[in-house]
């Protein structure tokens, strides 16, 4: 079956052109966001030839994200490129201290936050994955449009319109990664369900003139107006988040009105915008100086029925778009991950019988985990009445403790995803792996170094030889370490690419059940040997 975009092949008016010989790619990704690029890197580690296709023809300069936080940025570290980002940041890397609902995750008392961000604006994340791409050799075409698809059982085609006319580009698999109005995702016929939340969010950092005073606590003095609070403050007509530092003359401001205006994202805002929703928010003129980053958006919570469709999947927006900040870059780079070494498993004949259905399988799960929080903060937020105001207050009381306010913070992070893995009841089964640090006879290297091949790894902590031997059959795909560690989580640990655990044995099991269950685990996810 053949879906074409009729508008869009017909809107040249030219007639009809040669069309160039078909090519081919391993894996055509359709969008050139930090999810499709993420997953073209992590496609040419796994030896796949991915093809990136952006109807844009240069990286977008407006900033539809400021900066990227949670389980992603240890991923970034297991692959040894977390420096680049980090060296890249457009200014100090924040407090952890973060927004929810209208109240704030405040991590500043804890030793070990569970949770991270980096301010990093979007156009500046993705020509840090653009730079990766160039190293790996990904094929990036921008200006080249998606059209049209069709697919059998062996092949999916795809009809692009490029700067010099038609063409077609043949692929084993097809990823829509082209954001929550997904063409690839109408084409191959997923459902979209959710909500639309009748409300614009507007968020800018500015600096601030000298009439503006800022207070130690971060509250703003304002000529002629009542000091306006440092956080949230709600207001008849919406809510105003401030975010500021006696230290540093510019400030972040965030307001929220309820507004059904559909705006188009390609459409950046504007700074006398911005201005006038301040004033409709807080009901007196709060002057601004220079815009540092302008940014609006709506918020929906929708996510896709399934993720794959045949050979055709999605992952990023495409997939799923959570009505909160703070938490789409990180949940699309995630699937990217997840999604790539299973593809590229099937696409060299190793995959055994049912691994990329899995995909679907665990982003879907850790999308609904992700989905129940943000909605949550919608129920903090959008409330008004006294009854809103009073579980704000016992939602803050209770993140008084360290053990409610952790377990908040990995769940934003993503951190507290466990992958259901059949045949293993180890406590860390399906969890991601710590980041131990490693003593072997070569010296000391950590989880994280053994990890930036991408490759799957058994790490025997405990000298476990017959372990080590069950595994001789599939080193051609898995890597096998021996080391020890100053805190041993488990005996053996069996380590997914995407740096889940498969699979773990404590010291206390008898080699004649282990060997076994290492076999099983081995075949379910590397395949036969």
């Amino acid at each position: 079956m053949r879906v074409v975009d009729d508008e869009v092949a017909l809107e040249s008016g030219e007639g009809p052109r040669r069309e160039p010989p078909a090519a081919y790619a391993d894996v055509i990704i359709v969008g050139a966001g930090p999810t499709g690029l993420m997953l073209a890197n992590e496609l040419r580690l796994a030896g796949v030839r991915p093809l990136v296709m952006e109807r844009q023809p240069q990286r977008r300069a407006t900033p539809k994200a400021g900066g990227v936080g949670g389980q992603i940025l240890e991923l970034l570290l297991y692959r040894g490129i977390l420096d680049r980002f980090e060296a890249a940041c457009t200014g100090p890397v924040p407090a952890p201290r973060f927004p929810f609902g209208g109240v704030h995750l405040d991590f500043t008392r804890l030793a070990d936050p569970p949770l991270h961000a980096l301010p990093l604006p979007q156009p500046e994340l993705e020509r840090l994955l653009d730079e990766r791409a160039e190293e790996l050799g990904v094929d990036i075409r921008r200006g080249h449009e998606a059209i049209g698809v069709s697919q059998d059982d062996a092949a999916v085609t795809v009809d692009v319109r490029g700067p010099d006319g038609s063409y077609q580009v043949v692929a084993r698999y097809l990823v829509g990664c082209d954001g929550a109005r997904s063409r690839v995702r109408d084409w191959a016929g997923i459902p979209f369900p959710g909500t639309v939340y009748p409300e614009v969010n507007r968020l800018a950092q500015v600096t601030l003139p000298d009439a503006v005073t800022v207070l130690g606590n971060g509250d703003l003095e304002v000529p002629g107006s009542d000091t306006v609070r440092a956080g949230f403050t709600r207001t008849d007509h919406g809510l105003l988040g401030v975010g500021s530092s006696p230290e540093s003359r510019a400030v972040s401001l965030y307001t929220v009105e309820d507004e059904s205006t559909e705006y188009d994202d390609d459409l950046p805002m504007t700074l006398p915008e911005f201005q006038d929703s301040l004033r409709r928010v807080l009901g007196v003129h709060l002057p601004v100086g220079e815009a540092i980053r302008l940014s609006r958006f709506t918020f929906k919570a929708r996510q896709a029925q399934r993720y794959r469709a045949g050979r055709i999947l999605l992952a990023g927006d495409a997939a799923h778009v959570f009505p909160a900040t703070g938490v789409a870059l990180n949940a699309g780079m995630l699937d990217a991950v997840n999604l790539a070494w299973k593809m590229a498993a099937d696409i060299h004949g190793r995959a055994p019988a049912g691994l990329l259905d899995t995909y679907h399988d665990e982003r879907h799960l850790a999308g609904t985990r992700t989905m129940l929080h943000t909605r949550a903060q919608v129920a903090l937020r959008r409330g008004h009445d006294p009854a809103a105001e009073a579980l704000r207050e016992v939602f803050q009381e209770l993140l008084a403790d360290e053990q409610p306010l952790r377990r908040m913070g990995t769940l934003v992070a993503g951190t507290d995803i466990r992958y259901p893995m059949p045949g293993s009841h180890h406590p860390l089964a399906g969890t991601f792996t710590p980041n131990l640090t490693l003593h072997t006879e070569q010296g000391i290297t950590s989880v994280a170094e053994l990890m930036h091949t991408a490759r799957p790894i058994l790490l025997d902590l405990a000298d476990r030889p017959d372990l080590r031997q069950t595994a001789q059959d599939w080193q051609d795909r898995v890597d096998i370490h021996t080391a020890k560690t100053d805190q041993r989580p488990a005996d053996v640990l069996l380590i997914r690419p995407d740096a889940h655990i498969a699979w773990a044995a404590t010291i206390d099991e008898a080699t004649d059940t282990a060997a076994p269950a290492l076999r099983e685990a081995l075949s379910r996810w590397f395949g036969t040997p």
